[in-house]
């Protein structure tokens, strides 16, 4: 065993060590490593930095962006919704129906953004049907894990692996390859939890659940009160507020002497959303809150018509799929603390509109008040205002109006162009027309361009510590190969297995990937094992594409435990479960995941190649 060798094995097994503690971020320490194969020699300088500028960190990077704008647009909200409509009462149709939807997610936007997406659901769904929810979180992990094989971008391990194969002069895999054996995994743990489930999983509730936020704008408004006195008045022909602004017509109010009657906003009349920076023309309205004789009165004196309409379209005007509510709170040490506002008045950045204003629960108005620290501001305006306003150091958000829209829109804005431009990608990575990469950051660019996805969004979207990790990794790889490490390990896991036969090797493979892959990342995890998979598959005469598929059915069984996987962190919190509540339903799948890897894999993808 050379020097090389040692120092290779020993930034392993620290690697892992570092992994499982969680005492260093994981982006940190795989970065280090690169560093160090450099200090030592190990890799040139060209070979240690070769990971950033691999195609495979472009690809991943736009991925994340396209399930951002899937997300944003409430395409996930709009499947989770359906859920609910079809599950009913029934046990095994919410599993059957919640483990199928997060894993055709999956295939989608990955695991961690689909259970991201229809947790919240899933949490409001065992409420209502007075189910634990310890009772279907962690098969909603773990059929995500399920999902990841169902297409190639399901996760990026599959991805890769790809990348493996056409490195060793191999057909990189098709898109829907791993289709033949991603579903019968999937139908193996919807089975076993519909079986075991009730006897293996814990029945407990937790305090740490994910708020509904599906009717958040109902509650603000009943809240503030906000459609009491509420009236409508268009503009007649007679009006003299024709060609007025709202600062203007804020300031005729003032002048005219009507503290009883607040202005909140002007109703266009070829527009269903409101607006506030508007010239008023014949046919529009102005919503105005107040009491009703003295509305009765200012609309005659202001050649004014009042217009009955109920409640739910006057709520849709101010909250629908480009306006909505937003309500901020003032901190200590807010320099709005001492600023004078009014309901109906719009904000210092012109985009905003304050609906009510609240101190201790009640509704302060609708003359003007003086703010003071604790103070809550109902905002409305356009989404994207609201998210840039949310920022604001000078407030604090209750709610983040980007998971209101999501939740409470769904099919929103720019949702019919995001299904589409994710069909036009999966159509193109599917067909191999462009090279991967392009079809990528074709989708990427897309979702910006067509404004699905703003592109501060879109850079908050990419997970930089997984690219990091990812692209620090590759060159493990290379040091691997280059030291000679993957082929001693995959020499001694040869001699472990003799001539047994190719199934032990694949076992060994197996067994080796998954446990690891209960320790540390699966993507970590196979950046290791790829380079042992194929120096063991060469040296027994075994197709390296049949060792990389038992490697990538391997890294997606991370059951035992919740760190190893972001959607099984996910779902410790809301299900209530403990470190050791994973392994007993982890178990029996695991060793399905063993069955297929070992013996169903060589019978779609030969030894022979």
């Amino acid at each position: 065993m050379t020097p090389h060798i040692i120092i290779t094995f020993a930034i392993i097994a620290t690697m892992v060590l570092l992994f499982v503690s969680n005492l260093v971020p994981v982006a940190v320490v795989a970065l280090s490593a690169t560093l160090v194969l450099y200090a030592t020699g190990i890799l040139e300088l060209s070979e240690a930095l070769a990971g950033f500028g691999d195609t495979t960190i472009l690809f991943i990077a736009s991925l994340f962006v396209v399930s951002a704008s899937l997300d944003s647009s409430g395409v996930t909200t709009w499947a989770g919704q359906v859920l609910i409509r079809y599950a009913g009462e029934s046990r095994t149709r919410l599993l059957v129906l919640s483990m199928l939807l997060v894993a055709f997610l999956t295939a989608l936007i990955g695991s961690g953004g689909a259970v991201a997406a229809l947790l919240p659901v899933l949490v409001i769904v065992s409420v209502r049907l007075k189910r634990p929810p310890a009772q279907l979180m962690m098969p909603l992990a773990f059929a995500s894990y399920s999902g990841s094989m169902l297409v190639l971008t399901g996760s990026l391990v599959n991805v890769l692996l790809s990348d493996a194969a056409s490195d060793v002069g191999l057909a990189p895999f098709g898109f829907f390859e791993m289709t033949v054996i991603g579903v019968p995994l999937l139908a193996g743990t919807v089975a076993i939890v519909i079986l075991f489930g009730d006897t293996l999983l814990p029945v407990r509730t937790s305090r740490e659940m994910p708020e509904d936020l599906s009717h958040h704008s109902r509650m603000l408004t009943e809240q503030y009160k906000l459609f009491d006195q509420v009236y409508q008045l268009e503009i007649t022909a007679a009006s003299p507020y024709r060609g007025t602004l709202q600062a203007v017509l804020e300031s005729r109010l003032e002048r005219e002497n009507h503290p009883e009657l607040s202005f909140i906003a002007i109703r266009p009349r070829r527009q269903n959303s409101i607006s506030w920076q508007h010239s008023l023309v014949e046919g529009d309205r102005l919503i105005m809150r107040g009491e009703q004789a003295a509305m009765d009165a200012f609309a005659e004196q202001h050649g004014l018509t009042p217009c009955q309409e109920t409640i739910g379209k006057m709520r849709e005007a101010l909250f629908n799929d480009s306006h909505g509510f937003s309500e901020v709170v003032l901190p200590p040490r807010s320099r709005l603390i001492g600023e004078t506002v009014f309901p109906g008045m719009v904000t210092e950045s012109g985009d905003l509109i304050i609906l009510g204003v609240q101190r201790g629960g009640e509704n302060l108005g609708p003359g003007e008040t003086v703010l003071a620290a604790g103070d809550t501001l109902l905002l409305q305006g356009r989404w994207e205002a609201l998210e840039e306003y949310g920022r604001d150091p000078n407030v604090l958000v209750v709610a983040a109006p980007d998971m209101i829209r999501s939740q409470a829109r769904p099919l929103g804005t720019g949702s019919i162009r995001a299904i589409v431009i994710l069909a036009v990608m999966v159509t193109l990575l599917a067909t191999g027309v462009v090279p991967r990469v392009v079809a990528g950051l074709a989708a990427a660019c897309a979702v910006i361009l067509l404004r699905v996805l703003k592109i501060e969004r879109a850079y908050r979207a990419i997970n930089w510590n997984v690219l990091i990790m990812v692209a620090s990794l590759i060159p493990l790889s290379t040091a691997m190969y280059k030291t000679g490490a993957a082929y001693l390990i995959a020499d001694t896991l040869v001699a472990i297995v003799g001539n047994a036969s190719p199934y032990a090797l694949l076992a060994g493979l197996f067994l080796l990937t998954a446990l690891i892959g209960q320790l540390i990342s699966s993507t970590a995890t196979t950046l290791i094992v790829i380079p042992i998979a194929i120096a063991s598959a060469e040296a027994v005469g075994v197709s390296p594409r049949t060792a990389l598929v038992t490697v990538a059915v391997a890294a997606a069984a991370s059951f035992l435990t919740p760190i190893a996987a972001s959607a099984s962190l996910m779902v410790q919190g809301p299900g209530g479960y403990r470190f050791g509540d994973f392994w007993r339903m982890g178990l029996p799948l695991l060793l399905w995941f063993f069955l297929v890897g070992t013996f169903l894999v060589p019978m779609l993808w030969p030894f022979a190649g």
